[in-house]
């Protein structure tokens, strides 16, 4: 749990206020993002995240009142040596540039490294999506490389950046913005 937020799996108890959420943030995901905005595509979606041990899904939840902020979903969980998963995300437009999907991620970080024991996540971003990448830059992802034609979304195939972060980089500080004053502690 986190300071403002804590992480859960998808329940289909959820479908009700995850739909209506996707349905207000159509402006805030479009073009990039197409999460199911039906009960009926919610629950398959769900089933999906719950039921594949390739898949784990999250609902970022405000600590306030427990609202629905956002989701994050490991996707393409591979063990063995790879052990590796790939994150897909989304905030809600109520709850977009309030640093909550920062936390959010930090948290499912821990838990994908502690608990799942992965040792590395990609996070594959279309270029143009500025608030992803900032997302990714600021949780600790080093840019690895550009991906053409990597997704087919949206009737076409997308060029994707590629982010990554593992175990051996280090977690996620506190999110903020560096002050007048502040040095990088690392620095003399």
């Amino acid at each position: 749990m986190g300071s403002r937020v804590g992480i859960r799996h998808f329940t289909s108890e959820d479908g009700s206020e995850f739909t209506a959420r996707v349905r207000e943030s159509r402006d805030l995901h479009r073009p990039w993002l197409f999460p199911p905005a039906t009960p009926a595509a919610y629950a398959a979606y769900a089933a999906r995240l719950t039921g594949d041990p390739t898949k784990a899904g999250f609902l970022v939840c405000e600590r306030d009142g427990g609202g629905i902020a956002g989701f994050i979903n490991i996707n393409n969980i591979v063990e063995g040596g790879f052990r590796s998963g790939a994150l897909g995300y989304g905030a809600f437009a109520h709850a977009a540039g309030r640093g909550l999907m920062s936390e959010g991620l930090g948290l499912v970080i821990d838990y994908a490294f502690d608990f799942m024991g992965l040792h590395r996540l990609e996070i594959n971003v279309q270029p143009g999506n500025a608030a992803s990448v900032a997302l990714a830059r600021r949780c600790g992802f080093r840019l690895e490389g550009f991906s053409p034609d990597f997704l087919f979304i949206d009737g076409a195939w997308r060029d994707h950046q590629r982010w990554a972060l593992t175990v051996e980089m280090g977690r996620p500080g506190p999110v903020r913005d560096a002050g007048p004053g502040d040095r990088d502690p690392g620095r003399g």
